[in-house]
């Protein structure tokens, strides 16, 4: 493959402007959820603000992806995803953000750049997940399409316009099946915690990811934990004023990171500050 063909794949990942040229703003990874796309992200850079650089995952199968095949496994995705990552020189001064199998990933993919000798991201934060030690316990890519259209309506996913969104969903089903196979098949492989501070995100009414489930998180960093609990179902990210309290903690935990990298960068590592009760927004 040539060096065009390499970075033309690589960019098909991110699909947003090519990565800040110069002394880099924080980074804000950004993996959608099952059946999600990029476009999932399309305001967050203007709701975050200069100080963060969002960068938004495509994954394939969807939007100019569209021809390629999606993954059924998460070990060749995690790992693709993570040399597109590198190659990309995005592993330097980033976070990285999930929601549902997108905090799986981000996960998986932080664990994978460490591995690999790279920096683990500065912070994680995963949403609308439970802890990846309880997956395992659904079948849904093997639902019928009613009883999937059924499941995803129940979930919060269908109820914008009716009409629109079960259109909408018939051309995603099958990107959604491989998403979800990809998350139904995942087995967690014990490894030693992360070390950067993490932050989870709950709502009340979300059936696949309880309170409980998500504060199960708590395990897998050595550093601060905090959980933040939302009203709202489990696509509470996609609109509406629990959204925006999810951006503003975003925002308020990215701004003061931002401020952080300097000294990050010099080699000092400041104590992180205990964020162990959980709380409700």
């Amino acid at each position: 493959m040539s060096p065009v063909e390499a970075g033309s794949r690589t960019a098909a990942w991110f699909p947003g402007p090519a990565p800040h040229d110069g002394p880099a703003p924080a980074r804000l990874v950004c993996i959608p959820y099952a059946g999600g796309t990029a476009s999932l992200f399309r305001e967050w850079q203007r709701r975050l603000g200069p100080e963060v650089e969002v960068v938004s995952v495509q994954l394939p199968g969807r939007g100019l992806r569209l021809r390629e095949q999606p993954y059924t496994a998460s070990a060749a995705l995690v790992s693709d995803l993570a040399s597109a990552l590198v190659e990309a020189g995005i592993c330097r001064d980033y976070a990285l953000f999930g929601h549902s199998m997108g905090a799986l990933l981000a996960y998986e993919v932080a664990c994978e750049l460490r591995e690999r000798g790279e920096q683990e991201p500065f912070h994680l934060y995963v949403s609308g997940s439970r802890a990846p030690h309880l997956y395992g316990t659904r079948a849904d890519h093997l639902l019928s399409d009613g009883e999937l259209r059924a499941l995803v309506s129940d979930l919060g996913g269908l109820e914008r316009d009716r009409a629109v969104d079960a259109a909408y969903f018939e051309r995603r089903l099958p990107v959604l099946r491989a998403d979800l196979r990809v998350c139904e098949t995942y087995r967690w492989r014990p490894r030693r915690p992360l070390r950067c501070p993490m932050t989870a995100f709950s709502a009340s009414r979300d059936v696949l990811a309880s309170a409980a489930q998500t504060e199960a998180w708590r395990d897998y960093t050595s550093g601060s934990f905090l959980r933040r609990h939302f009203q709202g179902d489990h696509f509470f990210l996609n609109d509406g004023p629990t959204r925006e309290r999810l951006l503003r903690s975003l925002s308020d935990e990215l701004a003061g990171a931002a401020a952080d990298l300097p000294a990050r960068a010099a080699g000092f590592q400041s104590a992180p500050a205990r964020r162990e009760a959980p709380w409700i927004s």
